[in-house]
């Protein structure tokens, strides 16, 4: 019996057929790429959602991609419910709202969605796989990830010459329970080079000594650190200081301890400064205090103040580290509490949201959300404009809407553009939270997603109030 194994020529006979089975099996199972472009402009719609009817779900990433990679729909006509949160396909005879592809191994396909309000969505900024679908095609694989998973509200100063940003409780891969103390990071006070999608902005973030993102107001006591009213304001040496207002929170997210903190540069963190109030102690929780987001405001006589709200101002101080951090200057502010819906004169209650002075249209502007809109009860952003930022404030017009999705804690970004550009950026928490038994959607759910509102767009036009600004 010949017991010799196979000759050198037959093992490279046997690896040329083994090379040649795998080709052949990658080439069957090679992606097909779904864009999905805005009608009209063609740019690249981020965060829409196709669902197969076997309820297999797509979402294009920040470049408008799917990698559609399911083998049993390679080369079968499919049907495609579209998704789109403010962007949508005609419906059919039935109502459904989709379209019909055939997907091929390395094909390419395009769906056209129309975009139904004004503002425009350029992507989202936070978040792991912002370009994963692109990425499983060949391309945008020098995008850097920062291995955040998900990351809730933001809070913004510009600080030291550059953007600040500081984010609530975020979300990583090596466990369900994540940072409770904040994250934070830089970035240039004008990040991006270009405000059409897609969109790549690259945090620099505070890291520990192993590299991982870390907390950065780990303040004494148990439960979740939250900060808001985060603003630069000069001390008595003229020394900028970087503050905010902290809560210690304990279930079901109710403050406990509520107080001022200031930034330490030399340990990258925020320190307590102070406490304003402690449940403990039996009195009433303040009514007022340095929250949301603040701007600086001059008045007809020339005095400068900061302003706190959320969005519309509900306190006042002098724009100084001293007067910040002593109540005794704080000043309280009675903010509206509804607002008409320009057109249809609907009483709509602002939740979230700020306020800036925009040059372009000679106002102070807002971008809020609604309590209880619809069709999503806290996924519907208003557009309203004053004359001053006390008010009076104007018509509302909706610029952004989900359907059974959550987009809470606006933030404008007046810092990204020219001062007299008439493009408005600004961004939200994309969230499944407070929607109705919505599934969330992957990759995106609970993390920051940047809008663009041209300010010259027509349909703005019902937020002009007949006041001259002073």
């Amino acid at each position: 019996m010949n017991r010799r194994g196979p000759s050198p020529i037959g093992w490279l006979a046997r690896l040329w057929i083994l090379v040649g089975m795998m080709r052949c099996g990658a080439a069957e199972f090679r992606l097909c790429e779904i864009d999905v472009v805005e009608k009209g402009s063609g740019w690249p719609v981020p965060l829409v959602e196709l669902r197969t009817v076997h309820q297999v779900r797509f979402v294009s990433d920040n470049a408008g991609v799917v990698a559609f990679d399911l083998p049993e729909l390679m080369g079968v006509e499919t049907w495609f419910f579209v998704v789109g949160h403010g962007y949508e396909v005609p419906a059919d005879g039935f109502g459904y709202h989709g379209v019909r592809l055939t997907p091929t191994p390395g094909g390419r396909l395009k769906i056209e969605v129309t975009r139904t309000l004004p503002a425009q969505r350029l992507g989202r900024l936070t978040g792991a796989g912002l370009f994963a679908e692109s990425q499983k095609l060949g391309r945008e694989t020098n995008w850097t990830e920062s291995r955040v998973l998900g990351c809730d509200s933001v809070q913004n100063a510009v600080w030291g010459g550059k953007l600040f940003w500081a984010w609530g409780d975020t979300s990583l891969a090596r466990y369900p329970l994540g940072i409770f103390d904040m994250t934070g990071a830089t970035t240039p006070v004008q990040p991006l080079t270009s405000f059409e999608p897609p969109v790549r902005l690259q945090f620099d973030h505070f890291r520990d000594g192993t590299g991982r993102v870390r907390g950065i107001a780990r303040m004494p006591g148990q439960g979740p650190t939250w900060i808001s009213g985060v603003a630069t304001v000069p001390d008595a040496a003229g020394v900028e200081r970087l503050v905010a207002t902290y809560q210690k929170i304990q279930p079901p997210m109710e403050a406990y301890e509520i107080g001022l903190c200031v930034w330490n540069e030399e340990a990258g963190e925020f320190d307590r400064e102070r406490v304003l109030w402690r449940k403990s102690d039996g009195a009433a929780r303040p009514e007022h205090f340095p929250d949301g987001h603040p701007v600086r405001a001059t008045n007809a006589a020339g005095t400068v103040a900061l302003l706190f709200g959320n969005p519309f101002p509900t306190l006042a101080c002098p724009p100084t580290f001293e007067a910040w951090r002593d109540p005794s200057n704080w000043q309280a502010l009675q903010p509206p509490e509804t607002l008409a819906s320009a057109g249809e004169g609907d009483r709509i209650k602002p939740h979230s949201g700020s306020m800036a002075w925009n040059r372009f249209r000679n106002r102070w502007i807002a971008v809020f959300l609604q309590a209880f809109g619809k069709p999503s009860a806290f996924g519907e952003l208003w557009y309203a404009e004053a004359p001053t930022p006390t008010g009076p404030w104007g018509p509302a017009v909706r610029i952004v809407t989900h359907e059974n999705y959550t987009f809470y804690n606006p933030r404008l970004h007046p810092e990204f553009t020219p001062i007299d550009s008439p493009i408005l950026l600004f961004e939200g928490t994309f969230s499944r939270e407070f929607a109705d038994h919505a599934a969330p959607v992957p990759r995106a759910d609970y993390n920051q997603v940047l809008y663009r509102l041209n300010l010259d767009d027509p349909a703005l036009s019902g937020a002009r109030m007949k006041v001259d600004a002073p």
